[in-house]
């Protein structure tokens, strides 16, 4: 599959532009630096990005790709793409009553939730080697089950700590804007970034999240790989002497 841009229609555009200037806006104060850095890099603007044009920063940056996907793909492929340093997007928009929440993730959350960061080393080896680990245990329930948590808990609804302050780095909560001000807000519970806690720590698709896990840096998110894997390895060797 390709995106074909010729598709997109005068009310698409105006959907995208109407997502990306609400959220510019509320992310100038509210989003991790380095999600901001990474939007100038790879130059996010309101009308709809080509994945051509996306692509050739990524792979300049960090040697990854989008690989356009119709909509929710499994989970085993999910893994496959991710450690092949392939990111899935979907080329789909949104309708105009839709602005404010829809179940399936549609190219905005994907790209402009998403895609950034993985311009950044840190964030692309992360989850590069979730990827891996996916692919290497993706026979263990439980184990999915575990790495479908972290990845809800930093990719798509991590919190970062930066000059004492709490900001946004997972793509569920940068596009969107009722997450955005809630994340922030003493409302839900923030915990410090803990892998066990996290593998063991169920989630909610339909709702506003009960707590967050904060990072220090995107860095730490990388060096947390070793322990991961593991962890990983430990508690998988259990579930065999268990059965």
């Amino acid at each position: 599959m390709e995106q074909v841009y010729s598709r997109y229609t005068p009310q698409d555009q105006k959907i995208w532009k109407i997502l990306f200037d609400r959220q510019i806006k509320l992310l100038q104060h509210s989003a991790a630096r380095e999600y901001l850095k990474a939007l100038r890099t790879i130059g996010f603007s309101d009308t709809i990005p080509r994945y051509t044009e996306l692509n050739q920063q990524l792979t300049q940056h960090t040697g990854w790709s989008i690989h356009v996907v119709p909509g929710l793909i499994e989970v085993d492929k999910f893994f496959k793409l991710l450690s092949q340093r392939k990111f899935s997007a979907s080329t789909w928009l949104r309708g105009i009553d839709q602005l404010d929440y829809l179940q399936e993730p549609d190219m905005f959350h994907d790209i402009f939730g998403h895609v950034p960061l993985i311009t950044n080393p840190f964030y692309a080896d992360f989850m590069q080697a979730f990827g891996a680990m996916g692919v290497k245990y993706y026979q263990y329930p439980q184990a999915v089950k575990m790495l479908q948590n972290l990845y809800w808990y930093t990719i798509e609804f991590g919190l970062i700590k930066e000059n004492g302050n709490t900001r946004i780095y997972g793509a569920g909560i940068l596009s969107s804007p009722e997450e955005t001000a809630y994340s922030l807000s003493d409302k839900p519970k923030h915990y410090p970034f803990d892998l066990a806690t996290i593998f063991d720590t169920d989630f909610y698709i339909d709702r506003l999240q009960e707590h967050y896990f904060v990072i220090e840096s995107l860095e730490q998110l990388f060096n947390s790989i070793e322990e991961m894997e593991k962890m990983m390895e430990e508690r998988c060797k259990a579930m065999e002497t268990r059965s």
